[in-house]
């Protein structure tokens, strides 16, 4: 057998602990896959002596994780940190430069500094390699990097983060608010105490842009993103929803148009019919249309410490096995560079919920704001009368160019009649 790969763990959190856990448990099996034995010969967090369950016995401590990373004795680092800079960047960089491979879980590093680390691995000749990164357990990079290598991707779209999706499977189910649900969330560990980064988009963004710079060999491209949370989404939304055949998810999708590379993180109305609608919990999943493979739709969990630590390790065992390749499938040197695809020229169909007050000639006043940019309604949903009061009203629209839906809402919006600001979600026909 091929001498012992040396792994270096930076970072001791969930993940952290959760690959060393698995190269341990299923040290024969992960040996007899790889060729050779995966050995956890280093470590550096920012506790040494905290209590976590597992056996460091046989690794060395650094308390400074950027040295450990260019230790000589070391042939891999396993960057678990977090952070798209400070410590976690150094430590990447730095082990790059001293020739090692570097294996990532950090989608927030690699979406804003991915193409420049690709670039400078591909240079040294050594791995950068991060299925761990989009999708926790979900080998969505892997499969668009070999199993669909031979396609045309059109588009790819997925849930891409688990507390949006548990928050909206839970309003769903018992006809709670929002905040109610993502109080429940917290209180169970599946959103942090500053939900914001989670429940406002940004994490499903990063993982989308690296998604999207595999799938269509781009260079990675964040500031390109178009990016929304849930915090518009209401039980009453869910609600019309169900009654127009949709569900609500939070997607992130991506396409190539006439106008570029289109990436965007928004909640959607998916039809019921839609394998993704029935996506429910903390699970992810990624779709894929590719030209000759037709769709594929890979569903898992996306986070936590079991199946992130399993993404981990398959990328060390490539890297044990020397068959990796380069982590955006094209080298970096050879990814396009194109431009963004303005939100502005989005061609979609939408739905409007309204607050008005119930008097005649409500209705008229919408219908002209939308016909006078070219916008077609296709329903409408009032229930009951409740004149002189506030009522609900929904409609939904035929596909229509997103600047034209955004100059009728801001003309909406100014009517007298109207109590608050529409609320608007893109409808998506999967």
């Amino acid at each position: 057998m091929n001498p012992p790969l040396r792994i270096a763990i930076a970072g001791l959190g969930t993940v952290g602990v959760g690959t060393v856990k698995l190269l341990q448990r299923n040290a024969d099996l992960v040996a007899a896959r790889a060729g050779r034995k995966l050995v956890v010969a280093a470590v550096s967090a920012r506790e040494e002596r905290r209590e976590r369950g597992i056996d460091l016995a046989g690794a060395r401590w650094f308390a400074d994780a950027a040295a450990m990373a260019r230790d000589p004795e070391i042939d891999v680092v396993a960057e678990l940190i977090g952070g798209s800079d400070g410590i976690a960047r150094e430590v990447v960089a730095g082990a790059i430069a001293a020739g090692k491979h570097v294996v990532s879980a950090n989608k927030a590093l690699l979406a804003h500094h991915g193409t420049e680390l690709a670039r400078t691995a591909e240079a040294r000749g050594v791995a950068l390699l991060f299925e761990a990164a989009v999708a926790g357990g979900i080998p969505i990079l892997k499969a668009l990097r070999e199993g669909l290598a031979a396609n045309n991707v059109t588009r790819i779209y997925g849930i891409l983060n688990g507390t949006c999706n548990y928050i909206l499977t839970a309003m769903r189910e018992t006809g709670r608010d929002f905040a109610d649900v993502l109080a429940e969330a917290q209180q169970l560990g599946y959103a942090e105490a500053d939900p914001s980064f989670d429940i406002d988009g940004i994490d499903a963004a990063h993982k989308l842009a690296l998604l999207a710079a595999v799938a269509f060999g781009n260079v990675v491209d964040f500031a390109g993103v178009h990016v929304e949370g849930i915090r518009h989404v209401s039980a009453l939304d869910i609600e019309f929803a169900a009654e127009l055949g949709y569900r609500i998810k939070l997607l992130g999708l991506a396409r190539l148009t006439p106008h570029g590379l289109e990436q965007r993180v928004h909640a959607c109305m998916v039809p019921r019919s839609t394998p993704i609608a029935h996506v429910d919990g903390v699970f992810n999943a990624v779709v894929v249309e590719g030209d000759f493979v037709g769709r594929v739709m890979l569903e898992g969990r996306g986070a936590g410490a079991q199946p992130t630590a399993s993404a981990v390790v398959a990328d060390l065992i490539d890297i044990a096995k020397g068959r990796w390749s380069q982590g955006f499938t094209l080298p970096a040197t050879a990814l396009a560079r194109r431009p963004s695809a303005p939100m502005a020229r989005h061609i979609g169909a939408y739905y409007v919920r309204l607050m008005v007050v119930d008097r005649p000639g409500v209705i008229a006043d919408i219908a002209a704001a939308l016909r006078d940019e070219q916008v077609s309604m296709e329903q409408m949903i009032q229930r009951g009368r409740a004149p002189g009061e506030a009522v609900p009203v929904v409609l939904t629209t035929h596909e229509t160019e997103e600047a034209a839906m955004r100059r009728a809402i801001a003309h909406i919006d100014k009517l007298d009649s109207v109590l608050e600001p529409a609320r608007v979600i893109r409808v998506e026909s999967l």
